[in-house]
């Protein structure tokens, strides 16, 4: 096994241990690996210092592009908390389990144009209240998998979605992972609910109606018309120019400024924001850098296997992977890494950010007796994708 993929290993493997100082293990293993290969290994752009900034002269816009659209869709994730929609839509939920199962399909509803970590902590929050303080561990690991389903088929859904969009796969070419994730979305919401009604069924509360702020609507449609603009303007007709500036999240940031006479942004979300990107783009650094020629050839028993894998290790170097190596098909590859994360609490953004809320939802074995579901919901939904669908590779 090549010296740099034993780094590599190292380095997922520490953030796995160690996920309060994740950012400390990434940026080790980065300068862990960029040393060996400035020494050593060599780039396809050159052999020692010169070699490593050419490679960032590479890879520098789709890093700037991925930070702008992480850090961007952090602000517009608070725009809709703060436009107390969360708040409202509980009120059209149904009694009894059947009032989980909507709230799951809401999460998944939500994931598909905010960010699946919003989309659990909406989810999170909302479920807190409606059940009375008690919910149960099968039903938050329901809620993860719902935002982690919703934001697969979707490239402003989830990171690694996103990963796929700026690296130049088109949107309908990921849209159809929602094919398994629909199905799977249908058996976690079912057994979850259930499993929440048990436990402490849905009360809903009654008083005024919630009053929406459309001003946040009206910043978070401003925001992702500008992404999505920009993008398919540029691709259809500047393609030349599209390796050169990160036009996408500098359309973002554009956006972020002339709203500014709308809503006043979060400013505060940033921090942590920024170190969370700095923390993932080391890690998409990191895989930037390894042989991928010497990886297993890609096909559907590779992308099921990254699905489990990344139940244990970040999904995003692991989409990293194979997006340099090419030949997979993206919707298939898309719901593997985007719903594999949701079979441990750690496996996932999502899952991370909701166990920060619900401390019961940190231990594996709980998680995996009690969200059970979650691995039958993640192979049923791949069977069924590749049954109906079959499995086509792209060309490059």
């Amino acid at each position: 096994m090549p010296v740099e993929f034993i780094l590599f290993a190292l380095t997922l493997l520490g953030v796995a241990l160690w996920h309060r100082h994740a950012l400390a293990v990434a940026l080790a293993g980065l300068l862990a690996i960029s040393l060996y290969k400035i020494l050593l290994a060599g780039f396809k752009t050159g052999p020692g210092l010169a070699g490593w900034l050419g490679h960032l002269g590479h890879e520098w816009v789709a890093l700037a592009n991925l930070f702008g659209l992480l850090t961007g869709f952090a602000l517009l994730a608070r725009h809709f908390e703060h436009s107390r929609a969360p708040q409202a839509l509980p009120r059209w939920l149904p009694a009894g389990w059947k009032g989980g199962f909507a709230l799951l399909v809401l999460v998944f509803a939500l994931s598909a144009f905010l960010d699946n970590i919003a989309a659990a902590l909406i989810g999170g929050a909302m479920a807190r209240p409606l059940f009375r303080g008690k919910v149960h561990v099968g039903f938050l690991a329901a809620i993860v998998a719902a935002a982690n389903a919703g934001g697969a088929g979707s490239v402003i859904g989830d990171t690694t979605t996103t990963m796929m969009w700026i690296a130049g796969i088109a949107p309908g070419a990921v849209a159809s992972a929602y094919v398994a994730a629909g199905a799977a979305l249908l058996i976690v919401a079912y057994f979850g609910a259930r499993q929440q009604q048990a436990c402490s069924p849905i009360v809903k509360t009654t008083g005024d109606p919630v009053r929406v702020d459309g001003g946040h609507i009206v910043v978070i449609v401003i925001l992702l018309v500008c992404a999505v603009v920009t993008n398919v303007v540029v691709s259809l007709y500047f393609p030349q120019w599209s390796g050169r500036f990160p036009f996408i999240g500098a359309a973002v940031w554009v956006a972020i400024v002339l709203t500014l006479p709308v809503r006043r942004h979060d400013w505060a979300v940033l921090p942590a924001t920024v170190k969370g990107a700095l923390f993932l783009l080391g890690l998409v650094l990191c895989a930037s850098m390894m042989p991928v020629e010497q990886l297993p050839p890609a096909s559907w028993v590779t992308a099921l296997t990254l699905g489990f894998v990344s139940a244990v290790f970040d999904n995003i170097p692991l989409t990293a992977l194979a997006l340099r190596q090419g030949g997979y098909d993206w919707g298939v590859l898309a719901y593997a890494v985007g719903f594999g994360g949701s079979l441990l609490w750690f496996g996932s953004s999502a899952g991370v950010a909701l166990a920060s809320v619900f401390p019961e939802a940190r231990s594996a074995a709980r998680w995996l007796r009690h969200g059970w579901h979650v691995a039958l919901a993640y192979v049923a939904g791949f069977a069924l994708m590749v049954t109906l669908l079959g499995w086509h590779p792209a060309s490059g």
